[in-house]
């Protein structure tokens, strides 16, 4: 058991550092999102504005940024059969960018864009190097 106070402080500190500069770095990644899951007993006229808030919300949470912006060919996916009929799965692809902007309160951002496959079997998580 450690008596000094200040060597806690200082690993913490390290260990905080280490893991803001991983979460400031610009990439991009293919991820499955269960629609159907986390639309359980959604009201039927509520199921697709609700779907596009449990995006953004995965997406912050994947990629610790508070701007998420979904793009137009994804809210397009998600609405394509009405309000109701939202799709089970979908794959996206979240990629972290940095804000053009200069007046921001965020440095970086997070781009969700539809990912069209032809079946979820068999997908993981994968890293994009070539966006």
């Amino acid at each position: 058991r450690c008596s000094s106070p200040t060597r806690h402080s200082r690993r913490s500190m390290a260990k905080g550092e280490a893991k803001r500069a991983r979460s400031t770095d610009l990439v991009s990644r293919d991820y499955t999102i269960n629609l159907h899951k986390r639309l359980h007993g959604v009201t039927f006229k509520k199921r697709a504005p609700r779907a596009i808030r449990e995006i953004k919300k995965f997406a912050m949470q994947m990629m610790k940024t508070s701007d998420v912006r979904v793009d137009a060919k994804l809210n397009k996916h998600i609405w394509h059969c009405g309000i109701r009929n939202v799709p089970y799965r979908v794959r996206v692809r979240l990629s972290r960018k940095r804000n053009e902007d200069e007046e921001a309160s965020e440095k970086l951002y997070t781009l969700v864009q539809h990912v069209e496959v032809e079946g979820f079997k068999g997908l993981h998580t994968e890293v994009v190097t070539d966006v």
